[in-house]
Parts: C-alpha cells; structure tokens; sequence
C-alpha cells in the first residue's frame, strides 16, 4: 500500500502556519507528479502547491479557510483508486500515512510555484539540472497560446518558467518553430514583462468590524505583529529632515505622461545616494556588519486585507526610472492579487514608507527586521521659507525621518545621508532620468 501525507509546506523563512485558500482537486480526482492540488496562503503571497507524487486526492484533511502548521499534514494521495478507502480509514483513525506507504523515504508535498529549488528539495521535488522547469499556470497558458515551452527562458527563481514568461512571448507575436530546441539555444525575452492573468479564485473577504465582535487577525496581519515584536529589541533612533521638492515636482510633471511614478522617483533618488552611504544600506549581524552587494529598495504597501507587503525594487541605483516605474506598476498590482515571488518582497535592504497620499506630515517608521534603516516621507507642502538675500518665498517642502539601527550606524551617518538627499533633489533632479 502506497498512501502519502500532503504536508503543508515552508513557503518562507518566517511562514510558521498556512491557510488554505483552495483546493484545486477534489476527494477522488487524479493526480499528475507536479500537478497544483491546493493554493496556500503564506505570510506574504497566494502560492500554488504542486504535488510530486502521481495517484488520486484520497482525503482533504485541512479545508479551504482553514490553517495549519507548517510540517502538518494536509491531505492523504493514494497512488491507487483501491486504497482510496484505506486513506480515508487512516485520516479517520487518526494514523500516520507514513506508517503504511511500502517506501522508506520521507513523504513529503509538492511546493510552491514560486519557492527556490533549496526549498523544492526539502518538499521532494524531483527537479535535475537542466530539466523544463514550468509553473502549472505557465504550462496550461502555453498549451492554450499554442507556445513551445522549449524555446523559453524562464525569469522565474532559477530559471524557473512562470506565466509572464509566456503571454511575453505569445504578445511579441514571434513564437519560434514548434520543433524542440535545446536548453542552450534558447534566447532571452527582452520584452516587457506582462502581468500575470489575475488569479480565478475569490480574493480574501474583508471582514467588516462590528462593535462589540472580536476579529481575528489575518495571516499577513499576524506576519506583520511577528514582525513588529521582533524589532522591540533593536536600539534605533531617528533623524528628521526637510526637502524642497520644487524641482522633482517640477520634473514629474513632465515624466508623468511617459508612465513615471513618483514612488519610483523617490526610491530611485534614496537608491543613487545610497551608493555614497553604502553603511545605511547595511544591516547588523552578530558576526558583524553586512554590507549589501545591491541597492535593493523595499516600499511599504497596505492591502486591501489589513496586512502590509513591502514589494522590492532590486537594484534600483542601476535601473533607469522608466523600467523603474513599469516594475513598480507590475509589482503592486501583483502584491494586492497575492502573486509576489518570494525574492520580490523579502530581498529588500532599505525602505522606504510614504504617507505624503494621505496629507500626513510627518511620522516616525518602526524598523523592519534584517535592515538597518526606512525613511518615512511626509506630504510635499508649500511653505513660506526665508532666502539668502532676506525676502521671503514660497517653496514646496516635504518632511522625511529616517529611523536607524544605532547598533552600527551613528547619528552622523544618518544626517550626512540625508544631506546628500536632499541635494540630489534640491539641485540636481534631472540626473534622475540619465
């Protein structure tokens, strides 16, 4: 008899509990080795969970709205329809899969379309050098595009193919011959990047709070206390600062219209003069300090859940404002629809908060776990300010806090940064676009 566990799967490295948001398969239905069987909720995103066993759903043991602990089993394949029955008798009795599986190895789930092949392994995947590696997304949307999955270059985790892959190619109208072509003879997709099809499944209900009733928290809202308590222990401290944004304001209006955010903008200025301050882009360690290879800017936004995402601009010191903003737009839309990969939100190593949108003035940001510093950006108001020359004037000023770890950066380096900030945007916005 040959009856596996589904174990809900370690999506990320701070995820102890999963919610399952759907069960793709049904009690009885087939199964194929890396197949999706259910979508889980992790702290950060919806992820589809492949199975690498092949058989039949025996028994759901977790239900779609319900949580589990990572390592917990979830559901019971047989890999025949005759110990269908056998499974449901061990979920009923309460015994242990592993028991009666004839196979001495550890029986284990499928993992998440978008977790790294390390974590792939922990879950059994079978996945070898140089074997297609695809998305269930991305295959079913190549088989109805009529796309050769031979002839791409995935841009997911270790070359992983996911569905963007597939509607970029299938819209450049320029699909190769449908003869198989070697891994070494693929070429690159140098498109843009097209968001993926938004997921069929019904998104997370907002629950509307009555007096007197008792909410219980969402997984990203129970990511986010975890995360916040983590940080109590960390000594910080906080330097204000006030900008005069004329000349950004004045070079957004005349960017806009080529797509250009001023989300990307900002982030793309803190990115540029962090390449002066390379110890504000650092984060302690009990080994010492880390200091980051890459500029990678984490920007916090709010989902429409309750929770908090912080997707990643990688690199943004290098990448020029208009892919910049494209990424940004791509990014957001894909964080409130739960489809953010793993290394997209938690590759971050400075961010940055802005509640200037909401008229706020200025506010202190608490400090994420594994970096050392996040600027809070206040409203861009005009204000009455005094010149060199004794008149008065009005200038458009923003107030931006920057809250640091004191363990390795100092109140100096944090003002000297935000001087430079301030003069990348004050005197020379324009280096912004080159």
């Amino acid at each position: 008899m040959s009856i596996h566990e589904v174990f809900m799967p370690a999506l990320s490295s701070t995820m102890t509990e999963g919610k399952i948001v759907s069960w793709v398969k049904s009690p009885g239905d087939k199964v194929e080795k890396g197949e999706t069987v259910v979508v889980v909720e992790s702290d950060k995103a919806d992820m589809d969970v492949e199975t690498f066993y092949e058989g039949f759903l025996a028994h759901i043991i977790v239900e779609a709205g319900e949580t589990a602990p990572v390592g917990s089993a979830i559901a019971f394949i047989a890999e025949t329809e005759a110990e269908i029955e056998q499974a449901k008798s061990l979920a009923n009795s309460g015994g242990v899969a592993a028991s009666a599986t004839s196979s001495p190895e550890p029986i284990t789930a499928g993992t998440a379309s978008s977790a790294t092949p390390a974590l792939a392994s922990q879950n059994g995947s079978n996945h070898k050098e140089g074997r297609l590696v695809a998305s269930p997304r991305a295959r079913k949307l190549a088989k109805e595009l009529k796309v050769d999955l031979t002839t791409l270059e995935g841009s997911g985790p270790h070359g992983r193919i996911v569905a963007e892959d597939v509607e970029a190619l299938s819209n450049q109208g320029k699909q190769p011959a449908t003869a198989p072509v070697a891994p070494a003879a693929a070429v690159p997709i140098s498109a843009p990047v097209a968001p993926p099809p938004p997921r069929t499944l019904a998104p997370t209900p907002v629950v509307a709070a009555v007096p007197g009733q008792i909410v219980p928290l969402s997984t990203f809202q129970n990511a986010v206390v975890r995360n916040m308590v983590a940080t109590i222990s960390v000594p910080v401290f906080r330097v204000g600062y006030t900008i005069t944004t004329d000349g950004l304001d004045k070079l957004y209006k005349q960017i806009k219209s080529k797509g250009v955010t001023m989300t990307a903008l900002l982030a793309k200025a803190v990115a540029v003069t962090l390449q002066k301050h390379p110890l504000l882009n650092a984060s302690y360690s009990e080994q010492g300090i880390v200091y980051h290879s890459d500029i990678n800017i984490s920007v916090a936004v709010a989902m429409d859940d309750g929770g908090l995402i912080t997707p990643v601009l990688q690199n943004a010191d290098a990448v020029d404002i208009y892919s910049l903003s494209r990424t940004w737009k791509s990014l957001v839309e894909r964080a409130r629809a739960k489809q953010l990969q793993p290394q997209e939100y938690n590759s971050g190593t400075f961010t940055l908060s802005n509640l200037g949108m909401f008229g706020v003035d200025r506010f202190d940001a608490i400090l994420p776990p594994g970096q050392g510093s996040i600027l809070a950006i206040g409203a861009s108001r005009p204000q009455v300010v005094a010149t060199p020359d004794g008149l008065f004037s009005v200038r458009q000023q923003m107030q931006v806090n920057i809250t640091s770890d004191h363990r390795i950066i100092y109140g100096a380096h944090a003002a000297a940064f935000l001087q430079d900030l301030a003069k990348l945007i004050e005197t020379n916005p324009q280096s912004l676009t080159m």
